[in-house]
């Protein structure tokens, strides 16, 4: 390389999508067995004509649409944000406790620079989402990993014997990426028990709470009072209004700060984008009932995802929800071969489990991520009886 590169970056590992993907160059998949690609979590469908008509609209009429807009985003759509989540979650959210990003991934980020910096800690449950992983490694944030217990749920109780006098922050996801478990409220009350104890941040991701199998509100945080003092939420557009492209995701913190979250905001991105905004504010307005349609056919995968699983020899399903079925595979092969190897010979691009986990962990060699929310009932049986067949070394 002629430049300089810095060195968190060198030590960062390379997108793991992406190296998924450069597996299928060279591959021909021929038409009686296509590809079978349970690799992403993303919606690959528009949204729904509704919304792209109002998306069409907004671009040919509204001149705002295509201005800078403040750096926190569109008023209307933090104070519906704050109006929705306030009755969801049985709390007082303010408006003025929410900001808009250019996605989740940008709502991490920006979280995640107000508190740490190189040399901190951060508590990261494993297995983990990789892009979190990276962030905190390109800004020379140590990981401290914390392993799942039963279930795929991470203890509180570990979780306090790691933290340091330069911890700064927990990090949850429920449901989980890439686990599919949905974390107990009283799990989630204990982690944001410990935070508050320690003066550190709880923050948790949402990003999927949109296709949680439970009834009612996933935690009871909202409805502290001082919830602002050490308790970070996440959300994602993308998945319930399909807008993958348009990169919209919501902070929901304290002002003081977004206050400061302003400022990483303002010099990446400046704003997020006004269509993405207009899109999820009239999502959140008129498609309650069509997202709760998604949700019910993500449940019917889920379960098809379950008994598939439960049909094949030497596989066990550690977790599954969500977008997300995380399992162990009896192929002799670590995970990373064995994931190339079923793209070659049974058409099948899939996760390993090494991508969300320390390259010292021995179980990530063991597991595999099935992302299965965009293969129907019908391609998940398809995907079952290919791993029935294939035949192991």
């Amino acid at each position: 390389m002629p430049h300089p590169l810095n060195p968190a970056f060198a030590r960062t590992f390379a997108p793991p999508v992406m190296e998924a993907r450069r597996w299928l160059e060279g591959v021909v998949f021929p038409s009686d067995r296509p590809l079978i690609n349970v690799s992403q979590a993303a919606p690959v469908d528009p949204p729904p004509e509704a919304l792209r008509q109002a998306i069409a609209e907004a671009a040919l009429n509204d001149p705002q649409a295509h201005l800078y807009g403040p750096v926190l985003g569109m008023p209307e759509l933090r104070a519906e944000l704050a109006r929705q989540w306030s009755l969801a979650y049985g709390g007082t959210i303010g408006a003025a406790q929410v900001a808009i990003t250019q996605g989740c991934n940008q709502a991490f980020c920006a979280a995640l620079a107000t508190l740490a910096g190189p040399g901190d800690e951060v508590i990261l449950p494993t297995p983990w989402y990789f892009n979190h992983k990276m962030w905190l490694d390109m800004a020379g944030v140590t990981t401290v990993p914390l392993a799942p217990g039963a279930g795929l749920l991470p203890d509180p109780e570990e979780a306090a014997a790691k933290i340091t006098g330069r911890t700064r922050a927990i990090v949850l996801v429920s449901p989980n990426n890439p686990g599919g478990a949905e974390y107990p409220a009283e799990l989630i009350r204990a982690f944001a028990e410990l935070a508050r104890h320690h003066r550190i941040a709880l923050i948790v991701d949402e990003t999927y709470r949109d296709f949680d199998s439970r009834t009612g509100a996933p935690h009871d945080l909202f409805a502290d009072p001082d919830w602002a003092r050490y308790f970070i939420h996440l959300y994602s557009f993308s998945k319930a209004y399909r807008l993958t492209g348009h990169r919209v995701g919501a902070i929901v913190a304290g002002e003081d700060r977004l206050a400061e979250i302003e400022k990483f905001l303002d010099t990446v991105a400046i704003c997020p984008g006004q269509l993405g905004q207009i899109a999820a504010l009239w999502g959140m307005l008129h498609l309650s009932q069509w997202v709760a349609g998604e949700r019910a056919e993500i449940l019917a995968r889920r379960a098809a995802m379950e008994q598939a699983v439960g049909t094949l020899e030497g596989w066990d399903l550690l977790g599954c929800g969500a977008y997300f079925a995380y399992v162990t595979h009896p192929d002799p092969r670590p995970a990373p071969e064995f994931a190339r190897a079923l793209v070659r010979e049974a058409g099948v691009l899939m996760l390993p489990g090494t991508m969300f986990m320390p390259t010292d962990a021995e179980a990530g060699a063991r597991q595999m991520r099935i992302a299965f929310a965009n293969v129907d009932t019908a391609g998940i049986a398809a995907l079952r009886d290919r791993l029935a067949a294939y035949a192991h070394p």
